[in-house]
């Protein structure tokens, strides 16, 4: 019933951004509160953070919108059947509902659908907000001689550009049905937005921290290799969740009652293909469901041990053993989740929690490595203005001595 739909149907647009300008208004208020006689420092600093709580938020209702089958609930985009809400589709919906009962385009669907598209474009109000007053702020700063903020608003233009960017393959989701390839991307640009909003934070709320010990050179290329490791498996998880091969192993901590089940690696990683089906059109193989989930596993084994031994080696330094701790937090959270959508039989709460654990294991490890190379920029700044003051002491303590 969805066939003769317009993919694309632009006509509820400007009523989607005056939503989404509506709903960014609230928190836009709150920050306005709060950093009244702050200047536009305060106000960067606290719309960062603002918008950080919130993109998390969005991420795990897009997990939601994808495990609730919602992502289809409204077939076109930007709109619902052409109208900004499913209340205006309420015919539509009706028919395509009474059609298949079950299918993708029914009531609940289409809102949640369209809840999480209000959400996004209120997301997206606000990085144009805080794009302008990154641009505006560096300008006063130029006109009064002062020194630059740490961050420059290069960042937030950068962001707003993404974000627009997560919009695209947000709307080829919808109109590609799903495309594992497609909707995997938008798994992963949605963290990248979250690992740029978490870059911005720090800088604006950071920045007059009292510096901590530079991390040895050994841990810091473990922290290196372990956000590499964890993009991966990030990356890995958005394709498992995408082809719905979770159910393919149910038990722990063999597969199928097996270490090393049967498993069709080239059928499971061929990416560009129709959900649920191989290139060649026909029904994708169990056993290449079952490849997709275990190098999912496999990879969680090699990422949790290490994030133990970071957790442990970050705990050794006092200045750094509440880091430690949180990533041995999210490392428990992340089994627990993990191991609660296999045995449990992929539960909703676990599913989205799950979502959630990865997305704060970005937030966690872009924060740290934002916090290193800033602070390694504060000592550097300081070394350079410690340094000639000490030579002009030793100058004159010099002069003294000949005299």
């Amino acid at each position: 019933m969805t066939d003769s739909v317009d993919l694309y149907n632009f006509s509820p647009l400007v009523h989607l951004l005056i939503v989404g300008a509506l709903i960014a208004a609230v928190p836009l208020s709150w920050v306005w509160l709060r950093a009244r006689g702050g200047g536009s420092h305060k106000r960067l600093a606290l719309l960062a953070t603002m918008t950080l709580f919130l993109t998390f938020d969005l991420v795990l209702f897009g997990a939601f919108t994808r495990l609730t089958d919602s992502g289809l609930g409204c077939p076109d985009w930007p709109g619902c059947y052409g109208f900004a809400s499913p209340i205006g589709a309420s015919n539509h919906i009706d028919v395509a509902q009474t059609a298949m009962p079950t299918g993708p385009v029914t009531t609940g669907k289409a809102w949640i659908e369209m809840v999480h598209r209000y959400l996004a474009s209120g997301i997206g109000a606000l990085i144009v907000v805080s794009t302008v007053l990154a641009w505006t702020g560096r300008r006063r700063q130029q006109q009064a001689g002062m020194v630059r903020t740490a961050l420059s608003p290069w960042w937030a233009t950068f962001t707003l550009a993404w974000v627009c960017l997560q919009g695209a393959f947000g709307a080829l989701t919808v109109t590609m049905k799903l495309f594992p390839a497609i909707v995997s991307l938008h798994l992963l640009g949605g963290m990248v937005l979250l690992a740029l909003l978490q870059i911005q934070h720090v800088a604006y709320t950071d920045s007059s921290n009292s510096q901590k010990p530079p991390l040895s050179s050994t841990t810091l290329r473990w922290v290196v290799a372990i956000c590499a490791l964890l993009w991966l498996q990030i990356a890995l998880g958005a394709w498992v969740s995408t082809n719905y091969a979770v159910l393919a192993c149910q038990d722990f901590p063999k597969c199928q009652g097996q270490w090393w089940p049967p498993m069709d690696f080239a059928g499971g990683f061929e990416v560009w293909r129709a959900l649920g089906v191989s290139s060649d059109g026909s029904a994708i193989a169990f056993s290449a469901l079952t490849a997709i989930h275990y190098v999912h596993r496999l990879t969680a084994y090699v990422l949790l041990l290490a994030m133990v031994w970071l957790g442990w080696n970050l705990r050794t330094v006092p200045a750094w053993r509440a880091t430690g701790n949180v990533v041995w937090c999210v490392s428990a959270w992340q089994l627990v989740t993990g191991l609660s959508n296999v045995v449990l039989g992929w539960p909703l709460v676990a599913a989205v929690a799950h979502t959630g654990g990865a997305a704060a294991m970005v937030i966690v490890f872009t924060g740290l490595l934002t916090r290193v190379v800033f602070d390694k920029r504060a000592r550097a700044v300081e070394d350079q203005t410690v340094t000639p003051a000490v030579s002009k002491v030793a100058a004159t303590s010099s002069q003294r001595s000949v005299a």
